[in-house]
């Protein structure tokens, strides 16, 4: 949801649901006052008339809010339903009155005022004062990848070929438009909305390139998240939209296996995994995954970022196409969601966290993979070697 500056990217709450005020009947067995489900909803009612106040008025004449979705160091994100329409949208407030703040809106703004794109999110309308911009953006209902794919009860190869598909056209297009995303992760691909043809939104801006006045294309930043970021970036050299590939490979790794390729609780013996490129494919369900499967992957983690697939060599590649028309496929999906639930903490869960209203970040999902939404060390090159 590009919440943070243009160096990190901010760990999110967990999302607060709509809620209709209950009735008096609604209190706690022992009568006592009211129970907790009460409480919960009272307190978000009360975030809710807290956000409202400081709003823009412009903006308020138009919305309605219903809800915080989430937070970031330097934004939040609301749902709102436009007054005329009653259309749902996302109202991502950004605070540009500190620098980090400023660089993150401008970084989103400059892509999503360019894009119009079927599986990226939409920008809407702008709202801007002296402090703040407000960014009405379309509102994805249908929950994040992985709360997805464990709900769901079957994934097959052809189930994770229509993900990628939709993902990967969108990166072309972003590429073809010289922007680079710069942190592609599953929490940032939300499905629109819950039904089972939903399509992908690729999200979260924040950390987005679309180069320079010079017209320099390539770029130096050190950031984006830890178990995805490329060898280059790494390494400190000059990088391109090629990082955007190698974030893809890591993505399908763990969309098919429901594990990483490179991990590790340590940020530098992480970064020393990357750096050596050594992953593989042992445990289940890889005894059952496709060679092909395995080639799409190969072809995208490779530390040379010349030798890479572009998203259009990856679109036309043959697990790609084959996969495409293919009618079944071995069900993956109990090797998949064990090996996620196993990044599970037992009581990572907490009553009324499991919903979300736009980013499908539940608690849970935020838990398992909470770790990547951290600033990125600048740490010398030599204590990863």
């Amino acid at each position: 949801m590009g919440c943070g500056a243009s160096r990190k990217v901010v760990p999110e709450p967990p999302a607060l649901a709509e809620v209709k005020p209950e009735r008096q009947s609604h209190r706690s067995a022992a009568g006592a006052g009211p129970g907790p489900e009460v409480a919960a909803q009272a307190a978000r009612w009360m975030q809710v008339a807290y956000y409202r106040a400081k709003f823009d008025p412009r903006v308020l004449a138009r919305y309605d809010i219903k809800a915080l979705i989430g937070t970031g160091s330097f934004s939040k994100v609301l749902r709102v339903e436009q007054k005329i329409t009653k259309k749902p949208f996302a109202i991502k407030v950004m605070d540009i009155g500190v620098r980090e703040g400023r660089e993150a809106c401008e970084s989103e703004l400059n892509v999503l005022r360019r894009v119009s794109h079927h599986y990226i999110v939409q920008l809407t309308e702008i709202f801007a004062s002296q402090d703040r911009v407000y960014m009405v953006m379309e509102l994805a209902t249908g929950g994040e990848l992985f709360d997805r794919l464990i709900a769901q009860g079957s994934f097959t190869e052809r189930d994770a070929v229509r993900i990628l598909q939709m993902v990967t056209d969108g990166i072309r297009y972003l590429h073809a438009l010289r922007i680079t995303h710069r942190d592609l992760k599953p929490e940032n691909l939300l499905y629109y909305h819950p039904g089972a043809e939903s399509k992908i939104l690729i999200t979260d801006f924040g950390l987005a390139y679309s180069g320079n006045k010079n017209g320099d294309w390539t770029m130096k930043t050190f950031c984006g998240t830890p178990e995805y970021i490329a060898p280059e970036i790494l390494l400190r050299k000059p990088y391109t939209s090629a990082v955007d590939m190698w974030a893809l490979g890591v993505i399908t790794y763990v969309l098919l296996s429901g594990v990483l390729p490179f991990d590790d609780e340590s940020h530098a013996r992480l970064y020393r995994k990357i750096l050596k490129g050594k992953y593989n494919y042992t445990g289940e369900p890889w005894p059952s995954i496709s060679h092909m499967a395995k080639d799409f992957i190969d072809k995208l983690l490779i530390s040379e970022a010349s030798h890479r697939m572009s998203a259009g060599q990856a679109l036309d590649h043959p697990w790609v196409i084959t996969m495409a028309a293919e009618s079944s496929m071995k069900n993956l999906h109990r090797a998949i969601s064990r090996n996620l639930m196993r990044r599970t903490p037992p009581q990572s869960q907490s009553p009324g966290s499991t919903q979300s209203s736009k980013s499908g970040y539940s608690h849970r999902s935020r838990h398992m993979w909470g770790k990547r939404n951290l600033r990125i060390p600048e740490s010398p090159l030599s204590a990863l070697l």
